[in-house]
């Protein structure tokens, strides 16, 4: 049984919210401090209305191959690989110095047909340990937050960081290395198309968006992720890394604010592609 089954199956949604430092429950304060440039109109009456949060901000289209790129040949045999080829490929990659003192890369985990994808900024010692994201103290938040709005580790959401080996001392990543890993998240990305990107801290929002601000300010906006072989746009929001909200408590309202939005993104997303009813207006009847 993965962390998150039973996360599920032993804590109750209160104790889920308690583990996350939000009890008695996890609610958005009728005043919370927001971006001026970018007010989030009635973002928890909003989660029951769909359209109105989705269209909460204008959306920043990023252009293709935004993400960094690796040169040569590297990068286009990467935008070829199957799943399999990639775990390879990882495994065996030694296009940066983080591979010098790894002991195993971390690709990602989760389901490969989920419609959310979060992405983190790299693995932490236990991560580096265990070849998984997020699990130590900031994937059993990350797991609470998902139980917070009905999800779970595996079960339509996969989880993936920025880079693929830990930086030492768990440092930020830095740019050179968010760049020889971009192909393979780039992969990753066209391989699962989620509905939903959600960046978990500014190295993961670097990755995918390029330099566009600070955390703050990128906070509230919806983005879009072009892919650069051509596809539908993939909606994108940045919130706060679980690992930070660990040690700034204060913030973790705005994270939840974050969630409810990525919730109401998702809605929309899937309200937009299941198209309308055939059975409404077209003149169909059925009989009692």
């Amino acid at each position: 049984m993965s962390g998150g089954d039973r996360l599920r199956t032993s804590l109750t949604r209160p104790q889920m919210l308690r583990e996350m430092g939000l009890s008695p429950l996890w609610r958005l304060r009728p005043h919370a401090s927001r971006l001026p440039s970018q007010p989030l109109e009635g973002v928890a009456a909003a989660v029951s209305d769909a359209d109105h949060l989705a269209s909460g901000g204008p959306a920043v289209a990023v252009p293709p191959g935004t993400v960094p790129a690796a040169a040569g040949d590297r990068a286009g045999e990467i935008a070829g690989m199957g799943w399999d080829e990639l775990r390879r490929s990882v495994a065996d990659c030694r296009a940066c110095s983080l591979c010098q003192a790894r002991r195993q890369a971390v690709l990602g985990v989760g389901d490969l047909n989920a419609d959310w994808l979060f992405i983190g900024e790299g693995p932490g010692a236990e991560e580096d340990a265990r070849g998984e994201p997020f699990v130590g103290p900031a994937g059993k938040l990350l797991d609470a937050m998902l139980a917070a709005i009905d999800l779970q580790r595996g079960n339509d959401v996969y989880i993936a960081n920025a880079v693929k080996c830990r930086p030492p001392g768990n440092r930020t990543p830095e740019a050179a290395e968010i760049a020889a890993c971009a192909p393979y998240l780039r992969r990753q990305i066209a391989l699962l198309q989620p509905r939903l990107i959600v960046l978990l801290g500014r190295a993961a929002a670097h990755a995918v968006l390029g330099e566009v601000g600070s955390l703050a300010s990128m906070r509230g906006q919806s983005f879009q992720y072009s892919p650069p072989a051509g596809g539908e746009n993939i909606p994108v929001i940045v919130s706060y890394h679980p690992a930070y909200l660990l040690r700034t408590l204060t913030d973790k309202a705005r994270a939840w604010e974050d969630l409810c939005r990525a919730r109401a993104l998702m809605r929309a997303a899937r309200a937009t592609s299941a198209g309308p009813d055939p059975g409404v207006g077209q003149g169909v009847t059925t009989t009692p």
